[in-house]
Order: C-alpha cells, then sequence, then structure tokens
C-alpha cells in the first residue's frame, strides 16, 4: 500500500496517514504540498514521509488532489524543522510553517504569465502594408522573441499593429512564465578586489574547508570593522558557485537588505534573490519559487532567508552574526545563527559566523577548537581606527549644553540637560567647518522616558503593560513602546491638575530638536523606527548621507551597522549607560557590541575618525575595553562572570513562560509546570521558583516566568514541550530556548 504521512496546517503536533491514488505517485514525494480532506473540509497539508504500514487500524481516506503550483519543500528542510520543533519546544506544523512564506504555503499565488510574440513560420508570402509593421518584423528578427510592451516600447509602436500582424499570420503568440522583479535599480558590474594579506588568509582557510582537508565546517570570521569581510564573502561565494552549489548570505535586518544585494549582484547579477517580509506576496512567491527551480544561486536577506529551498547547498553566510535580532520573538523561538550552523552540520554546507564583535557563545566555540577562527584585525585601504574619548558625565554640570528637562524650549543652553558635551559640541562644529559628516547615537527612540509631575511625581503608564509612557513631541502624544497604547500628552498633570511637568530622559527625537538649537544651520537627520516607516525610508536616509546633504544623522542602533560613508569623521555616543544596568546577563555584552559597531562607523576612508562617548560610568568594564577596542579582554571579563554563575555559554538556559490576563490564573499555572517538571530534574538542573517576569504585565496579559539553567537537557526539553502544547485553562505557556532576552 503507497501511504503518504502528511502534517496538515493545524496545530496538532501530530500526522495523519493517506493513501496516495494511483494516478500521483509518481509526483507525491516527501516535501509535496498536498490537499487533503480533513473531517468536513479539506485542507492543506504536506508529506513528511512515504510509508507502507499506516499509523492507525482505521479507515484511510485518499490525498484529494496536488495544489496548481506543485509545491514542493526539500526533505532537508524538512528534518531541520523536526529539529527545530524538538529543540525551540514547538508543534511540528509550527515549525513547518516557518520554513515557507505565506504565499507558498497557502497555495494563494498564482505564477504570472504574459503573451510573448515571435515570427510566425512560415511567414506569409503577402507583403507588409505598413512601415510601422516592418518595424516590429525586424526588431522580432533580432530579438526572435518579445513581450507587448518591449516591442511596443523598442518599435514605437502601438498594440493594434502587433494584433493585425498576428491576425496577418505573421506573428505567433505563446505564453511564457514572468518574474515580478523586486529589484528597481540598475547595478554596475564589478570585480573582485585583489585581496589583502588577511583577506588571502581567510579565503586560503575557507579553501581548505572546501576542499575537507579542514573537517570544521564553521568558520568564525572575527574581523575588526572596516576589514573587508564582504569581499570575503563575495569571494568565498564564488568559489561555492563554481562547484554548482547555492549560497545564503544573512543580514541581521531589513534595512541592511537593499545595500547587501546591490553589492552582490554587482558581483554576480541575476544569480542573486531576495527574501524579506517587505516584500510583496506575489514577489516574496515567485523569488521563493526560482529559488526552488534552481534558477538563483544566492539568497540574500534576513533571518527568513535562512530557509532558501536551495537543494545543493554550499555555503551559509551570517553577517553580524552577534545581532539578538536573528532571535526570533514568536513561535518558534529560533536563533537564525544557531539553526544556520544546524542546517550547514545536515546539509555538509559550509557556515560563516562574520562579526567585529561575535557573541560570547560563538567565540568559545572557536576559542574551544569547535569552530575555525579566522582573524582580521586591520582595516581596508587607508583607513586607521579612529580615536576614542570618553567624556564623564558626572563631572561639570553646569558646563553642558542643557541644564533642565522641563517642557519649555527656551535657548539652546537651556532646555535639556547633559546632553552634549562642550567636546562633542566643539567637535561638531569642527566637523561642520570642514564639511565633514557626524553621527549621534542614542539608542532609544521617542523625545523622553517618560512624563512626570513636578508637584505631585505623577507618571502616567500603560494601562495594559507594566511601564511608563514614552513621549514623543512630533505626535503630542504618550506612547507605550511595549504595546502601542497612545494618549494625548497632557497639558496640566492629570492626577494633581499641576502645570510643571517634566520630560526626563533624552530619545533621539529631543537629542534632534537640542541639535538643531545648538547647530542652526546643519542639515540634520534622523534614523530609528519612528521617522523610517516608508518601505525605502532607511535606504533614501543613507543615501542622501553618502551624497553629503546631511550633516548630522541622529539614530538609534539601525545606525550603528553598515554605514560606509568615508566622510563621516565623527560618532558621538550622548550616552553610553543605557541598557547597561538591566536584569540581564547579556547586558555588558550588548553594550560592548554597540559601542564598537557604532564607533567602526567613523574614520573609515582617507579622513581620520574620532569618537566620542560621553557616560556616567567611565570606569565600567564594558565601556573602557569598548574605549581600547579589546574585544579579548571583554571576552575574559564576561566570561568568567559566567562561568561563575553557570551562564551559557557555560550551560544552556532555557526560559518557560506564563501569561493570563488573570494574574491568579497566570500564577498556579506557573505552579503547575514547576511541579511537573520536578519528574525530570537531576543534579546538573538548576531551576527557579515560579518568578513575575522583569516586565510583569504586557498588553493586558500577567507574565511568570520559570528560568532553568544546565547542560544535560534532553528530557527536560521534551517535558517542556509537553507543557508547552498543554492547552492550560485560561493561561498560555511557551518556551524560550537560548533567550535572548531576559525582560
Amino acid at each position: 500500500m503507497n501511504i503518504a504521512r502528511v502534517i496538515v496546517d493545524l496545530s496538532l503536533d501530530r500526522y495523519f496517514d493517506y493513501i496516495i491514488p494511483e494516478e500521483l505517485i509518481a509526483e507525491i514525494k516527501p516535501g509535496s504540498q498536498v490537499l487533503v480532506p480533513f473531517g468536513h473540509s479539506r485542507r492543506l497539508g504536506f508529506v513528511t514521509a512515504l510509508v507502507e504500514t499506516p499509523d492507525t487500524a482505521n479507515k484511510l481516506k485518499q490525498i484529494a488532489a496536488l495544489p496548481p503550483n506543485k509545491t514542493s519543500i526539500p526533505e532537508k528542510l524538512l528534518r531541520l524543522s523536526e529539529w527545530m520543533a524538538h529543540y525551540y519546544c514547538t508543534s511540528m506544523e509550527c515549525a513547518v510553517k516557518t520554513l515557507l512564506p505565506g504565499a507558498v504555503r497557502k497555495a494563494s499565488i498564482k505564477e504570472k504569465m504574459i503573451k510573448v510574440f515571435s515570427l510566425a513560420e512560415p511567414q506569409p508570402e503577402k507583403a507588409l502594408k505598413t512601415e510601422k509593421q516592418r518595424r516590429v518584423i525586424q526588431f522580432l528578427k533580432d530579438e526572435k522573441s518579445a513581450a507587448l510592451k518591449m516591442i511596443m516600447t523598442m518599435t514605437g509602436c502601438g498594440a493594434s499593429v502587433v494584433t493585425r500582424l498576428v491576425a496577418d499570420g505573421f506573428l505567433a503568440v505563446s505564453e511564457e512564465r514572468s518574474f515580478r522583479n523586486p529589484f528597481t535599480e540598475e547595478v554596475m558590474p564589478d570585480q573582485p578586489l585583489p585581496p589583502t594579506g588577511e583577506q588571502q588568509a581567510a579565503l586560503n582557510q575557507f579553501d581548505r574547508m572546501l576542499s575537507g582537508e579542514e573537517k570544521r565546517r564553521v568558520m568564525l570570521l572575527f574581523g575588526a570593522t572596516n576589514s573587508g569581510k564582504t569581499e570575503v564573502y563575495l569571494q568565498a561565494i564564488a568559489k561555492v558557485i563554481a562547484q554548482g552549489k547555492a549560497a545564503i548570505v544573512l543580514v541581521p535586518e531589513i534595512a541592511l537588505t537593499p545595500q547587501t544585494v546591490r553589492r552582490f549582484r554587482a558581483r554576480f547579477g541575476d544569480e542573486v534573490s531576495v527574501m524579506h517580509s517587505r516584500l510583496s506576496e506575489a514577489e516574496r512567491f515567485d523569488q521563493w519559487t526560482r529559488m526552488r527551480r534552481g534558477e538563483v544561486k544566492i539568497a540574500i536577506g534576513a533571518r527568513s532567508a535562512l530557509f532558501a529551498p536551495f537543494d545543493n547547498l554550499g555555503l551559509i553566510i551570517v553577517d553580524e552574526e552577534h545581532e539578538g535580532s536573528y532571535k526570533q520573538s514568536e513561535s518558534p523561538r529560533y536563533n537564525a545563527r544557531d539553526v544556520a550552523v544546524v542546517r550547514g552540520k545536515m546539509e555538509n554546507a559550509i557556515v560563516i559566523l562574520g562579526s567585529a564583535t561575535p557573541s560570547i557563545e560563538s567565540f568559545y566555540n572557536a576559542e574551544s577548537g569547535k569552530y575555525l577562527l579566522c582573524e582580521m584585525k586591520s582595516t581596508a585601504g587607508s583607513a586607521v581606527p579612529p580615536v576614542m574619548t570618553v567624556v564623564d558625565l558626572r563631572m561639570g554640570a553646569e558646563e553642558y549644553a542643557g541644564n533642565s528637562e522641563k517642557k519649555e524650549d527656551g535657548d539652546p543652553a537651556g532646555p535639556y540637560s547633559k546632553l552634549f558635551s562642550p567636546m562633542l559640541v566643539n567637535a561638531i562644529h569642527e566637523r561642520l567647518a570642514a564639511r565633514e559628516q557626524t553621527i549621534l547615537f542614542r539608542n532609544m527612540r521617542g523625545f523622553s522616558r517618560e512624563m512626570r509631575c513636578e508637584a505631585c511625581g505623577f507618571v502616567p503608564g500603560c494601562p495594559d503593560c507594566s511601564v511608563s509612557y514614552a513621549y514623543h513631541r512630533r505626535e503630542g502624544a504618550l506612547i507605550c513602546h511595549m504595546c502601542g497604547n497612545t494618549m494625548p500628552a497632557p497639558e496640566r498633570c492629570p492626577q494633581c491638575g499641576a502645570e510643571g511637568i517634566r520630560y526626563p530622559g533624552s530619545g533621539t527625537e529631543k537629542i534632534e530638536a537640542m541639535a538643531h538649537l545648538l547647530f542652526p544651520n546643519a542639515r540634520i537627520g534622523r534614523m530609528d523606527s519612528d521617522s523610517m516607516r516608508g518601505v525605502d525610508a532607511h535606504e533614501t536616509m543613507l543615501n542622501r548621507m553618502q551624497r553629503g546633504e546631511i550633516d548630522i544623522l541622529i539614530g538609534t542602533q539601525m545606525i550603528a551597522k553598515g554605514i560606509h560613508i568615508p566622510n563621516i569623521t565623527l560618532v558621538g555616543v550622548i550616552n553610553a549607560d543605557q541598557g547597561l544596568y538591566i536584569e540581564d546577563f547579556r547586558a555588558a555584552e550588548r553594550t560592548f557590541q554597540l559601542l564598537t559597531q557604532v564607533a567602526g562607523r567613523a574614520g573609515r576612508g582617507d579622513l581620520p575618525g574620532e569618537v566620542i562617548i560621553q557616560t556616567f560610568s567611565p570606569g565600567n568594564d564594558a565601556i573602557t575595553l569598548a574605549l581600547k577596542n579589546d574585544y579579548r579582554g571583554f571576552y575574559q571579563y564576561d566570561t568568567a562572570v559566567r562561568q561563575l554563575l553557570n551562564y551559557p555559554p557555560f550551560g544552556h538556559m532555557i526560559i518557560l513562560h506564563i501569561r493570563s490576563e488573570d494574574e491568579a490564573v497566570c500564577r498556579e499555572c506557573a505552579l503547575y509546570c514547576r511541579h511537573e517538571l520536578e519528574s525530570v530534574l537531576n543534579d546538573s538542573v538548576i531551576v527557579t521558583d515560579p518568578l513575575p517576569s522583569p516586565v510583569e504585565r504586557i498588553k493586558g496579559k500577567f507574565r511568570y516566568q520559570i528560568v532553568i539553567r544546565g547542560e544535560r537537557l534532553k528530557r527536560l526539553r521534551e517535558k517542556l514541550r509537553s507543557l508547552a502544547l498543554t492547552r492550560y485553562p485560561g493561561a498560555e505557556i511557551y518556551v524560550d530556548a537560548d533567550p535572548q532576552n531576559l525582560m
């Protein structure tokens, strides 16, 4: 009996067996999308295996049909989804769903077909009637075939001319598949650059991996900012393509995709495809289809590009591998960097993890010999590392531009507190005089972190979350950064009616306002998630910066990476302390990484760079070591602390989350989960009691968590997965394996 084991698009975490009809036996294989009868309806599903014996004694139904597009997932990707379902403690359906764009999974988009015209064979013996007809015939003699739009553009003839030629038998009409092209601009081809000594050393190591001489399949490319890692990526991909294999390039943010794609298209042309959430459903369908059919060899994109459906994968590159954005916040809560390593192992593909500030986990794997370590310490070309200086914000408060946080704007010396030190102000003036550019970094959007009444101390908080509202001056509103709730900013205190309102804390919007007051003739731009809402807003702003139309660019972490503009010679970090003292063992690591990355934007050309870091904690190790650009020193400092507490990379960490609209139900469910874990605990595992999460309530739901640390967690992981799939009345249970955020 020919039986297909099918997983349907319902979160049941189980398979169903179906008989394969005789007429479909040749077409159905593991990975095929099928339409099956399910209850009183039909549902889409994917075949995970072909078996001879069913799992049930019940009478089996037949597969109803194949969808029109006959979609299939590579079998190796199916195996990867099984691993993800178990490691990240989610259902199999959820893991399979992650592999596919929605338009592919739902079979909701059809291939785009266009009419193509060519010369009919044989040609009629009668003469052509007009000069326009003769132009069309001559064009198609040269081009062989073309779509109507192209014929009209190139010959200057209308559609009626082509229609008449078809009717008279001069032209034949056929249909061809047409792909919706997401690339809107032409790029000039380029050639490989002569590698530097360090680049060549890295490529030599890659050659050893490619030939099999080096058995390790993961390389950590530890390259300083502006050391030329991208050229190593490009030349490594060329070697893989020469062997007939495909490559995936992951970037941490969608905003970085256009500039990466542009550079790769310049080198590889039409071999490049792109996959990210800003594409239309139809464009994603076409890009995925081209990958699946082997019509392109390179997939570039953010997290989801990892699942590009290549059959013959040779290389996965994870650029800026340390970035937290590679971790998905919804189920399955996977880390694309770690899944890239697993996919590489399953498909015998090489994985390159690139970063100037590698994650502690990746560098630990390199130091222990699990990964191959390649270092690139020198900057490419004539650039030299920037000069870095720390300004102690605790000293000389009266000297700073701004000594008040009141609502009134006033003059440049009064309306804001400790934003610009005299050193930073003078440095910016020098850049403006020299027509050089400046970046100002502040990793908080909005105008201020809260609104506070001077009279009674009242701070408005979000009714649905355990956080205060942030003030956004442009909108004239208080906005919750957790759930998006909004209320108009009051003129008086809502509690006591007093007029004295303060806005403490400085976001990018306040920095921008202060910069306009201090530097009235400067052209100032801002990049954060509030100002970059348009599809092309990020790219437009960077293009303006590249053309020299902006003197000062203010932004959050989106300006800390991916910007290569030689005329940027100054980077100012407004306050390096933000995020340094939160309840998260990765806080110091993130601070070090951000400071190092944003500092790397200065002095990337012939002009020397300068970085000014303002801080209330000049003696903090993360800041002092970032000042020296001493990654290894920071690694030794941070791992010494982590080893004492058995934090990653010395042990695994998993957080079991519980959330509910009812706090009592949330607590009861958390206690139930803690009790259920008792049966699978061992001496190597540390499990906390259920406690409210650091942010106790988000979007109207109370949150509890149980933190688990240890080394041998396989049995525990299966129990956690079982709990996550449990339907507890009034509560939701989910698991975050290898969490990047403890809040």
